[in-house]
């Protein structure tokens, strides 16, 4: 009887096995079926249940965060902070240390471990680069006499050792430097696990298996439809084993198959006797067992992940997204306290090891990722709440008063040189040495080398901040003295009705008096309170109707980070100008050595702050509030038409142009181009 059936083996074991074999340096870490293989079977795992990858991919995002920050203290170490804070944007050539730390948390959820290749400097003194290993290529060597692995073993691929031979790599170690590549392995405690970390999700492990044989199962329904579905017996004998075999592939190869389902079978036979006797094999409420073999698998994998909503972890459930938004927040923060808190202490515990080692021990902390609860539009949502509170909603610092700015550019300082006996600051970028000037009672910024690299000082020269006494920094320039008389905020008693680039407006074109010209011929009646005076501000004639019902005012803007100090100072002050005084703005050296042939002054109208400049003037028309005419928008529309009308020169256009974009980028001579291209 033995010898008539042939039997399937369904018994599978997903426990690991370490054990250390004769002859090897490491440590195997397999199943029965996956022989020193561990990782690479948890990895199948994932790629084949949906449900556990849903979960593990959802997990490895929550713990890594949407950055990796170092928080703020009142008696800071400013040299271990600027140190930090550079280590964080570059833990090594390529990648930032959130990038390490996101594919670290995914092998922490996966593999209940993670690993990082740590590089000494030359002088083995600090730590000079991490980078991620993952976990499925490392193997434990050999522990000591006293029972730690101080060796590890690296290979591409496990399964093929021959051609991938493991590479030794010495333990991370801070007191034994005497190799300048080291791996930290590291994890979660696991219990009888004295070299590996096992993943927290263990037990759910044969439910994951289930769920991938059972995609199986169907997938083969659908291919083989004669599999599974009859039982054929014959009765003439019993014939040997190759011939049983032999039969077994005929059937196979007539009748398997999606495109064979349904067939018949035809047989021949001297004896009714003797006739192969074929019968269905039914099962009952099949359909029914699956669906809830399939609750019941997803709701166990749940548990081994200690999931407590399934909603959270993008897995569909009656309720839908519809339910209780209350309720999965409450879910959200249940498992970000209990268990994505555990890993991410973890992760952090580990990189304050690598941080004292660089003198840089400061507190680091995870920016959390927040669960979809919004319920209103952005619209909305602007109405309602300010923009601090806004971005406290979103995690993110308020903006705070300029005390706090002023802080947060001084924490920028990256580091200083002595002159003179004096420690004086070097800065990456030119706004924070400006902004430091301006702390000191100076202005201006300077660039020095150092170590050969260039850097930003305050003041305009070295002289100036090694003898602050010899600075003039006092004296205002042209173009600041030009923001203090000229520059204006929106009036009070005016609402800005209309604000947009100032496309094709010729130099000459009063657009404020066209306005009220237009105005008059739309018969609409006010009165008014006028405020600042000028040529531009024009008055009806019918004077019992209005006067300056409008204002039009130009607003220099573009990028906020531009490098030129002419735009830098124009953006900054974020003031409103009457045309006339841009126009006499051309006949002072507010932006010297930009005009053609490094003239001092230029139309600042048509070239803004020069060759390269990315910045335009847009134009703001102003009402006085309620005396807007209903038929405000067709007075603009017909005056902006005006503006462009038969009149316009051809190079009008330069206007509604940022320089960088014109031809040459706005330099007479390309060949500047290249010496100023990195200048905004």
């Amino acid at each position: 009887m033995k010898d008539t059936i042939l039997s399937i083996n369904l018994e599978t074991s997903t426990a690991p096995i370490v054990q250390e074999v004769r002859g090897r340096d490491y440590i195997e870490y397999g199943t029965e079926d996956w022989k020193n293989l561990y990782p690479q079977f948890l990895i199948d795992l994932y790629y084949n249940s949906s449900t556990h990858a849903a979960i593990v991919n959802q997990t490895a995002e929550m713990i890594a965060g949407e950055d990796l920050v170092a928080e703020e203290e009142d008696a800071i170490n400013l040299e271990a902070y600027v140190k930090l804070k550079k280590f964080l944007r570059h833990a090594n050539s390529n990648e930032s240390l959130h990038q390490v730390i996101k594919k670290v948390a995914f092998d922490f959820k996966l593999q209940g471990a993670y690993a990082l290749h740590i590089v000494w400097n030359r002088e083995r003194t600090e730590i000079a680069e991490v980078y991620h290993v993952p976990v499925e290529r490392v193997r434990a060597g050999r522990p000591n006499d006293i029972g730690k692995v101080d060796t590890y073993f690296i290979s591409a691929d496990w399964g093929n050792t021959r051609t991938n031979k493991p590479y030794p790599i010495a333990a991370f170690n801070v007191n034994d430097r005497t190799s300048g590549s080291q791996l930290l392995y590291t994890g979660a405690y696991s219990p009888n696990m004295d070299v590996y970390h096992t993943p927290d999700y263990i037990a759910g492990c044969n439910w994951a298996l289930v769920d991938q044989k059972v995609a199986e199962f169907h997938l083969n329904n659908i291919e083989n439809g004669f599999s599974g579905s009859y039982f054929v017996s014959f009765a003439n004998g019993i014939p040997t084993q190759e011939e049983r075999r032999q039969i077994e592939q005929s059937l196979v190869d007539k009748f398997a198959g999606a495109a064979n389902s349904g067939k018949f079978i035809l047989t021949f036979s001297d004896d009714k006797t003797r006739t192969p006797e074929i019968t269905p094999i039914s099962v009952s409420d099949a359909d029914k067992q699956y669906l809830a073999l399939q609750e019941l698998l997803v709701s166990n994998i749940c548990a081994a992940h200690r999931i407590t909503s399934k909603t959270l972890m993008g897995i569909d459930t009656a309720n839908g997204f519809s339910s209780n938004a209350d309720e999965l927040i409450n879910a959200a923060n249940f498992y970000q306290n209990t268990v994505v808190r555990g890993f991410q202490l973890n992760i952090l515990n580990t990189l304050q090891t690598i941080f004292s080692v660089n003198n840089m021990d400061l507190p680091v902390e995870f920016v959390q990722l927040k669960p979809i609860t919004v319920q209103f539009d952005s619209k909305t949502i602007r109405e309602v709440m300010t923009i601090d509170e806004i971005r406290a909603d979103l995690g993110l610092e308020a903006l705070g008063d300029e005390d706090t700015v002023e802080q947060d550019v001084k924490l920028a300082k990256v580091g200083s040189m002595i002159t003179d006996g004096k420690e004086l600051p070097l800065f990456d970028t030119i706004e924070e040495a400006e902004a430091e000037a301006k702390k000191i009672g100076c202005r201006g910024t300077h660039t020095h080398t150092q170590d050969g690299k260039e850097y930003y000082m305050p003041c305009e020269n070295h002289e100036q901040i090694t003898s602050l006494n010899k600075c003039n920094c006092s004296k205002k320039t042209e173009l600041e003295s030009f923001i203090e008389e000229f520059g204006e905020d929106v009036p009070e008693g005016y609402e800005i009705i209309s604000e947009e680039e100032a496309e094709d407006e010729i130099e000459d074109f009063d657009f404020e008096s066209e306005l009220h010209n237009k105005y008059y011929e739309f018969a609409s009646t006010g009165s008014a309170y006028p405020n600042r005076k000028s040529g531009q501000d024009q008055k009806s004639k019918q004077t019992e109707y209005v006067d300056d019902i409008y204002r039009v005012r130009y607003r220099y803007t573009g990028s906020l980070t531009g490098e030129r100090d002419f735009c830098r100072k124009m953006t900054s002050s974020n003031k409103i100008y009457r045309k006339e005084d841009i126009i006499a703005m051309g006949r002072k050296a507010v932006n010297p050595g930009w005009g053609k042939g490094g003239a001092a002054t230029y139309s600042i109208w048509k070239w803004k702050g020069g060759a390269l400049c990315k910045h335009k003037w847009f134009r703001i028309i102003l009402v006085q509030e309620g005396k807007r005419p209903k038929n405000s928008d067709k007075i603009i529309t017909s005056t902006q038409a005006k503006s462009r009308g038969v009149k316009l020169p051809r190079n009008a256009k330069e206007v509604s142009v940022a320089p960088h974009d014109m031809p040459n980028h706005g330099f007479v001579n390309p060949e500047l181009i290249a010496k100023y291209k990195n200048v905004r």
